[in-house]
């Protein structure tokens, strides 16, 4: 079978990284204890607490979906509320499963003006209304980097830490491609999350070059109690849990979670560097982790799907690209060419 040519509409077209395959591999190396009481997902779980410099209680799961919504029913009851950016993934790309797994606690929706919470915003949310009538405030979720790519600063996140703390409300992360983040900002695993004040985090794997899974982490034991039998309940207790957690343990052993981010952000700064100046394609967002959303007029789009692209606009009519670990630098250089040449034939007809 022919392989289609390298698309980057989205990171989870990527293959498994060679360290997550490995360990895999070797994890296949005969048979082992089942549901997760093996040494593969101990080494992994203590690979987390080596990363974040905490004693945290690590849980793996098949998917963001999963890792997002019994992580938020964790820490509400079924009359909370979760405030979120109107872009969270949780608002729009996950069928209700939060509302579902917590049985009812409703997402409170930021203004759709910025991808980012602020403390401004949800303090609003968190005070608008305090009688019995209405979901009691609980938790705020961001997520690490945005849908529109954009990171919160070590700052931004104290800030809103800060203010969970006044009013009462915890605080999670998602982490989808967490590891994008840090490679962003530079910073240590630990110094993004507890010791800015976030209570859970929803570390992303598949989108940095596993195959499957996610894992969740609890940096207070205390919020983990009998998150287990979630996961059992939901269908995220996986029978031959080594092949969730052996991946883990190659791409945090090895370093290469942190390697895979840098690469996709530096290929997305590519392309981004690339268009300076192309006539009518600017920068929706600033370019700060893995993805590039360029405004570019209709005609330019259409030339790009006829050159074979594949790319979505469903935020802000933009094209998105994304960048995964195994992007070929090649192939983004190609891919500008495109852009450029179909915006500067656009130009010249107008």
């Amino acid at each position: 079978m022919a392989i289609s040519a390298q698309q980057f509409a989205s990171d989870n077209y990527a293959g498994i990284c060679p360290e997550a395959w490995e360990a895999m591999a070797r994890a296949n190396a005969g048979s082992c204890v089942a549901y997760g009481d093996d040494e593969w997902t101990a080494r992994a779980a203590n690979a987390f607490r080596d990363l974040f410099e905490s004693d945290c209680e690590v849980f793996f799961v098949f998917n963001g979906t999963a890792a997002n919504s019994l992580a938020l029913a964790s820490l509400c009851q079924s009359y909370h509320s979760v405030i979120c950016a109107a872009s969270a993934h949780v608002e729009t790309d996950e069928c209700g499963a939060p509302e579902f797994f917590s049985n009812g606690s409703k997402l409170l929706v930021a203004p759709s003006s910025s991808t980012k919470l602020t403390p401004q915003t949800i303090r609003a949310l968190a005070t608008s209304r305090s009688d019995i009538h209405f979901p009691k405030a609980r938790v705020v979720t961001l997520t690490q980097p945005t849908e529109t790519g954009l990171v919160y600063s070590l700052d931004e996140i104290a800030a809103i830490s800060a203010l969970c703390r006044e009013l009462g409300l915890k605080l999670h992360m998602d982490g989808a491609r967490f590891a994008h983040a840090c490679a962003s900002l530079g910073c240590t695993p630990a110094e993004m999350t507890w010791k800015s004040g976030v209570d859970v985090l929803c570390f992303g794997g598949t989108k940095n070059g596993m195959a499957v899974g996610e894992a969740v982490i609890f940096f207070d034991r205390v919020l983990a109690a009998d998150f287990d039998y979630r996961c059992k309940q939901a269908g995220q207790l996986a029978s031959k849990m080594r092949f969730l957690s052996a991946p883990w343990v190659g791409l945090l052993e090895s370093g290469a979670w942190l390697a895979n981010a840098r690469h996709g952000n530096g290929c997305a700064a590519r392309l981004a560097n690339a268009l300076s100046g192309c006539p009518g394609v600017e920068l929706l967002f600033p370019v700060e982790a893995n993805s590039v959303f360029l405004k570019a007029p209709e005609p330019v789009l259409e030339a790009l799907r006829r050159r074979g692209w594949r790319f979505y606009t469903f935020i802000g009519g933009g094209a998105r690209f994304m960048f995964a670990w195994d992007a070929r630098l090649d192939r983004v250089d190609e891919l500008a060419a495109d852009i450029g040449a179909a915006a500067a034939l656009h130009a010249g007809t107008n």
